[in-house]
């Protein structure tokens, strides 16, 4: 926690005006198109990072799909995690997140920015909509940040299990899937220290709707789960 004072304290302006923008763009949706909005956040992320200093290392970007629609599926590891993910992806994309997680300050902004989906994982109902909807985006166009793992538990580099339903999405869009692997990402938020920290993001081969149309999700999971698990190791 204590970096992440440090760096609103460092970059007060900067993440005030982030605030401000988002009850804008949440109140006049209209008035920006996502592209101006992923930019502005992207820009933003950059100047947080450099208060906070947090560098990321990120390889593998010539592995993301150059047209269309894709899902990307990363390990987690901590409150790092999607800003260190969405800023070494230069179009835009959104991710789904929990309905609690998403209501905190800031994050709130950052959720309204990239148009996040916001599930309410106490409600059956409320999820099985909400997997129909991010389907449908995922068929318009749209790029999502997924978490198989759901959560995470200072777990650190050790990847848990993933969560074959949490790739349900991506199966029903017919979309590429692209595993991505997190190194050192809980390093940033989890310490109580301000010390230089470096991180990493890997973007890995994704995998065809072709490749994967014949497996069941569990075996899907298994297979994203064990290419992250490879790059983790032949990094660390």
């Amino acid at each position: 926690m204590l970096r992440i004072f440090y760096a609103v304290i460092r970059a007060f302006f900067p993440a005030l005006a982030l605030i401000r923008r988002g009850h804008f763009a949440k109140k006049h949706p209209e008035k920006y198109t996502d592209e101006e909005n992923y930019r502005y956040l992207l820009e933003n992320i950059e100047v947080m990072k450099k208060a906070a200093n947090i560098t990321t290392i990120v390889t593998g970007t010539e592995n993301l799909p150059k047209e269309g629609s894709y899902v990307m599926f990363p390990n987690h590891q901590g409150k790092y995690d999607g800003i260190g993910l969405i800023g070494a992806h230069e179009k835009p994309c959104s991710v789904v997140i929990d309905e609690k997680r998403s209501r905190f300050p800031i994050v709130d902004e950052f959720i309204t920015l990239i148009n996040g989906f916001r599930l309410d994982r106490t409600s059956m109902r409320s999820q099985f909509e909400g997997i129909t909807a991010i389907t449908d985006e995922i068929k318009g166009g749209k790029r999502f940040i997924i978490f198989p793992e759901g959560k995470y538990n200072h777990n650190h580099n050790n990847v848990q299990q993933f969560r074959p339903g949490a790739f349900k999405c991506a199966i029903r869009a017919k979309c590429p899937i692209v595993p991505v692997a997190l190194v050192d990402s809980y390093k940033p938020f989890e310490f109580n220290s301000i010390k230089p920290v470096q991180t990493q993001v890997h973007f890995l081969k994704p995998v065809m709707y072709e490749e994967y149309k014949d497996l069941t999700s569990q075996q899907i999971a298994d297979k994203v789960r064990d290419a992250i698990v490879e790059k983790i190791v032949s990094v660390v």
